[in-house]
């Protein structure tokens, strides 16, 4: 396994479960983290919890203007920046029916939208040095759908897209971009699952468990190191097989 020493990193949802899993094993590879939550001192309380060079700035990714400022000054402060995650986002469940749409906008919002200023301004930042890995947040949702997760799957559809288009226009400026697909995670997120939905998907699931978010974090950070140098444009999935 390749080190991360030297790099610099930059986390957004990075306050708990993947995110905060992921700034876990980022840091532990030796790189200098920064991660990002809407919640300043929930921020702060985070990076604290991690061993390593880490640090903790509120951001809401769905201002575009804060995203971009944040990103420059990450670049400014450190010199650099050479790998960027693009983990926040919202989960809105609910019947097709019975949507709101103020739910729609805001899954939208956060999930797309704040993917792709957070895709942009790290590739501007990116550009400088030519060369940086970026990974997105997908969902297996996203490719295979799931009833009562319209919304939800549509956003991630486009997060997986997202890292497709930007892979093919950044390539020849160094930059790598790539998502992973997690299936089932025991985060925050998934809570409010019933335990019928948890069951169904354990059972379907041919390791015979829900993943965990280290693990999800595990291959975050290999296609951020330089083991993943040839690997771009990818969606991988990390379900343990349920889409098999």
């Amino acid at each position: 396994m390749s080190t991360l020493s030297g790099k610099v990193a930059l986390v957004t949802g990075g306050t708990r479960g993947i995110g905060l899993a992921t700034v876990r094993a980022l840091a532990e590879a030796g790189a200098t983290v920064v991660l990002t939550g809407r919640d300043e001192s929930a921020a702060k309380e985070a990076a604290e919890s991690v061993d390593g060079q880490v640090s903790g700035l509120a951001l809401d990714v769905t201002e575009p203007k804060a995203v971009a400022s944040l990103v420059r000054g990450v670049a400014k402060e450190h010199g650099q920046l050479d790998i960027a995650v693009a983990n926040a986002g919202i989960m809105e469940g609910g019947l097709l029916g019975m949507i709101r749409a103020e739910d729609v906008d805001r899954t939208l919002a956060t999930n797309v939208a704040g993917t792709l200023h957070t895709v942009q301004a790290a590739a501007r930042a990116m550009m400088r040095k030519k060369t940086g890995s970026i990974v997105v947040l997908a969902s297996v949702v996203g490719e295979y759908g799931s009833a009562g997760q319209t919304v939800y799957a549509a956003s991630k559809a486009a997060v997986a897209n997202i890292a497709k288009s930007a892979a093919k226009e950044l390539g020849r400026s160094g930059i790598r971009v790539n998502a992973v697909a997690p299936g089932v995670i025991e985060t925050a997120l998934t809570e409010s699952l019933t335990d019928e939905v948890r069951t169904s998907n354990t059972e379907r699931t041919p390791l015979g468990r829900l993943g965990r978010p280290e693990e999800v974090a595990a291959a975050i950070r290999f296609l951020a190191g330089d083991d993943a140098s040839f690997i771009t444009g990818q969606v991988l999935g990390i379900d343990g097989g349920l889409v098999l």
